[in-house]
């Protein structure tokens, strides 16, 4: 792309809406200019000075222009604007063996007076909470209604229960039609950009057939390739992370896309027409039913300037098209009746696939093409479209996450049927990874105890009625496959054990921490030669305390002996000769305050616990640890008598208490307004929340100085 000094100076772009789009075109291009001449200083300089040019130019529009501008983009953002919905969402995936948790945002747009609410398969797919603001900062509930991952499209409808006014209507927004689209086109894009207000950002139709780098496929989501359906509207109006699922709108204030990606300076939106039909399907039904025959398909080759229609890439086996007798290397070039179209390139792909997999299931098809020179016809009949992959689920006893088989994710493991539970993830530390030899991800798990397991619910029911009335856990005799081998391994599965830790002897405690008086620090103190331990902190209500001894005294003699501590490494002596003395014994010390000499008898009490023998809690389903506070910890967090908690000793990432902003070292005061002051008062209350199963429990803690309140939402 070229510009002269001419060409912008013509009066024809002085148009604010000409002049904005070939700004946008200017941007976008510098940013390929720029990444294609970093090493070369004076042409890269030359294409920002233009842009910056040519942006103070726009920027000097006159009052007329803008209020043309307005005039112009105004009824479109009126129509559109106010149907806008910014969506926080809560979601799950398989990752490491258990389902992680993610809090984040996306756009959509309200279509239906019901409350339907368009937006992306990324968005809401896998959400389990949903939240959505209005464009008048109304914050109301919503559920998933149903997700199609192929198109990247997601219904949800807002709960109006949870209106202020469920009486009031909703803003709506509509469809124009797509097909209509011209590169060129001045269109809006809308949404909520990193979770932020809603905004309208202005540019042109730069491409109405855009495909992903690397051609159809290389987008995927949950195992489907969005590339062999969709060819985005491409366009430069600007969007950032959050504007997913935000509708992009022509100039009459009709919805033609849904904003999906941003591929360089460029976004790409879903086509509104195939939106609107994905849509209308999902409301009815909750998902989308597609046909299928087994076939894939690729663009002819360069050699092949006779070829005709599509390439067929790959047969599947067991498929309609393989009964039919249809084979790689064929040439299709009739669909039921419909000519294909000569596909030269990737972008002519998704035109095929939509004439496939649009048919209504079980329909007759006819098939026409080419082999070796010679017209052949084919005849099938399709069926049901399975995805490509299961969504997994997690089986906490195992410490797995786990998919059952699909037709093509059986195919592709070159499994002879979709029986068996596939290994989707294995916990670190859980009963398979503990096994002898471990469970891996893609192992697939054929049969417990001697019982075929044909599916994750059969693993299920099999594991709930095994650990029913088990106190600890069991052994369990499992069968599964790796690649050819058919293997067996044992894995314990049952509740958790809580070990009693044993119990120390008591021992002497002073309740005084010090440090080695060195040699540097003797000289420094006037007290070269001595040796002994400077006191820098002493308990509160500790025998040091009762004994008088205050931070900065130094201790050279215990019961008449040399405390002869002189080199760093001497760090534990002092507390190890206090150690030795019984509960309740006396020990007398002398030593020196601000130069004077001073003795002390101080009655020893027993050694506080140390923090790894208190008693601990681990919650499996909020996926956090904690502990009694260890004196170390009161005195520490400055706590007063008053204040009784427990110490939140780890945060599992991604689980419920991490999305909920619990941290490790926490001091966990109250659950659900009740009060936490042991590790015993903890478990009861979990479990009461457990069986309860309240939509939020409220947790209040404090960090440092600060004390908040925290919201657990869990998925029951």
């Amino acid at each position: 792309m070229q510009f002269t000094s001419e060409s912008v100076a013509r009066k024809e772009i002085l148009n604010p809406i000409a002049a904005s789009s070939v700004l946008g075109l200017i941007v976008s291009e510098s940013f390929h200019l720029h990444r294609q001449t970093q090493s070369l200083g004076a042409p890269r300089l030359a294409t920002a000075a233009l842009v910056i040019s040519l942006c103070s130019f726009v920027g000097c529009s006159s009052p007329r222009s803008l209020e043309s501008n307005r005039a112009e983009i105004q009824p479109a953002v009126e129509a559109v604007y106010p149907a806008l919905v910014r969506i926080h969402v809560v979601a799950e995936q398989g990752a490491g063996g258990r389902m992680r948790k993610e809090r984040y945002s996306g756009s959509g747009t309200i279509i239906s007076k019901d409350g339907y609410i368009l937006t992306n398969h990324h968005v809401a797919g896998r959400a389990t909470r949903i939240v959505c603001r209005l464009s008048d900062r109304e914050e109301v509930d919503a559920e998933l209604i149903g997700t199609d991952a192929l198109t990247d499209l997601a219904i949800l409808k807002i709960d109006f229960s949870t209106r202020r006014d469920p009486s009031k209507p909703l803003a709506v927004a509509h469809f124009g039609d797509s097909d209509e689209v011209q590169v060129g086109d001045v269109v809006l894009a809308m949404g909520s950009p990193a979770g932020l207000s809603q905004s309208v950002t202005r540019g042109v139709v730069a491409n109405t057939e855009m495909i992903s780098p690397g051609g159809a496929g290389s987008f995927t989501l949950d195992g489907e390739n969005v590339g062999e359906l969709v060819r985005w509207i491409g366009h430069d109006a600007v969007i950032y992370g959050g504007n997913s699922g935000g509708p992009l709108v022509n100039l009459k204030g009709e919805i033609i896309g849904v904003n999906e990606v941003g591929i360089g300076s460029l976004g790409g939106a879903i086509p509104g027409n195939l939106a609107q039909a994905v849509a209308k399907e999902l409301i009815a039904n909750g998902h989308v039913s597609r046909s299928w025959i087994g076939l894939e398909v690729q663009p002819l080759l360069k050699e092949m300037t006779e070829g005709k229609g599509v390439l067929v890439s790959t047969v599947l086996p067991d498929s309609p098209a393989k009964v039919a007798g249809i084979q790689a290397g064929d040439f299709i070039t009739e669909y039921n009746g419909q000519t294909v179209v000569d596909a030269r390139a990737p972008e002519d792909l998704p035109l095929f696939n939509r004439l496939m997999l649009s048919m209504p299931v079980g329909t007759p098809v006819t098939i026409r093409g080419v082999r070796a020179g010679k017209p052949l016809q084919w005849s099938l009949k399709t069926v049901e479209r399975e995805a490509n992959e299961a969504r997994e689920v997690e089986l906490l006893e195992w410490g797995i996450t786990a998919r059952d088989f699909t037709r093509v994710s059986a195919l592709e493991m070159n499994r002879k049927d979709q029986r068996g539970v596939l290994v989707d993830g294995v916990r670190r530390g859980g009963p398979t990874a503990e096994a002898k030899p471990p469970l891996q991800e893609g192992d697939v798990l054929t049969g417990v105890s001697g019982k075929e397991i044909a599916n994750v619910k059969d693993l299920a029911d099999w594991t709930e009625s095994f650990v029913k009335d088990l106190s600890e856990p069991k052994p369990v005799l499992v069968s599964f496959e790796r690649n050819l081998e058919k293997l067996v391994t044992v894995a314990k599965v049952g509740p958790e054990v809580e070990l009693d830790k044993p119990q120390r002897p008591a021992k002497g405690w002073l309740g005084a921490e010090t440090q080695v008086m060195t040699r540097d620090i003797a000289e420094a103190l006037g007290l070269e030669g001595k040796k002994g331990v400077r006191v820098t902190q002493i308990i509160p209500d500790s025998p040091a305390e009762k004994a008088g001894l205050k931070p900065g005294d130094i201790l050279l003699k215990l019961d008449g002996q040399v405390i002869a501590a002189s080199n760093p490494s001497d760090d534990e002596l002092f507390d190890n000769l206090i150690r030795q003395y019984k509960v309740g014994g006396e020990a007398e010390l002398a030593g020196v305050r601000a130069g004077e000499a001073m003795q002390w008898t101080a009655t020893l009490g027993k050694t506080p616990k140390p923090a790894s023998d208190l008693d601990e809690y681990q919650d499996e389903l909020f996926e956090f640890s904690a502990r009694e506070m260890s004196l170390n910890d009161r005195v520490n967090e400055r706590l007063n008598d008053s204040q009784q908690g427990v110490r939140i000793s780890s945060v599992t990432s991604g689980g419920w208490a991490a999305l909920a902003g619990l941290g490790s070292g926490d001091v966990l005061f109250s659950v659900g307004g009740r009060s936490v002051d042991s590790i015993d008062t903890l478990r009861a209350v979990m479990k009461d929340v457990s069986q309860k199963k309240p939509q939020r429990v409220k947790l209040f803690i404090k960090r440092g100085i600060y004390t908040a309140f925290l919201e657990l939402e869990p998925k029951w």
